[in-house]
């Protein structure tokens, strides 16, 4: 199968592994055969294990301030398509959930609404426009 050659205090030797069942080999070292049971030994993996430090939790307290200092609220198209019906004006109060308006997006009409109540500062989109992902549609205060 295998030959090798080594050298030990002086001596050279030359072993060739013969036949090899589990952990038993049958070696031959300068012409005698030997059979002799390898150790076990615990393979280690090449690859690096990737170690990341963990995040820290974002601190409450700036959040607050944010949301304190930014009182808009704005409405965001949540996939590209075209403004169908728009249904509240400016300074329209709107509560949690109502829609504001309809935008068709992938052949299907689908209801925008507000995540939070406010009054209706500015729409930023008149009926028939095409919108983007993330453009601003409505703005809330």
């Amino acid at each position: 199968m295998k030959k090798y050659n080594f050298s030990i205090r002086g001596t050279n030797y030359t072993a060739e592994i013969q036949k090899a069942e589990g952990n038993i080999i049958e070696i031959e070292v300068n012409g005698t055969i030997y059979k002799v049971e390898l150790e076990k030994t615990v393979k280690t993996n090449k690859t690096p294990k990737l170690m990341r430090s963990a995040v820290p939790p974002p601190q409450t307290r700036e959040k607050k301030i944010n949301k304190s200092l930014s009182s808009k609220i704005t409405i965001k198209s949540p996939l590209p398509g075209i403004i169908t019906k728009i249904l509240v004006r400016e300074g329209d109060v709107v509560k949690e959930g109502d829609t504001l308006l309809l935008m068709e997006a992938m052949k299907m009409e689908n209801k925008i609404e507000t995540e939070k109540a406010g009054i209706v500062k500015l729409i930023k989109v008149k009926e028939g426009d095409n919108v983007l992902q993330d453009d601003i549609l409505v703005e809330l205060s």
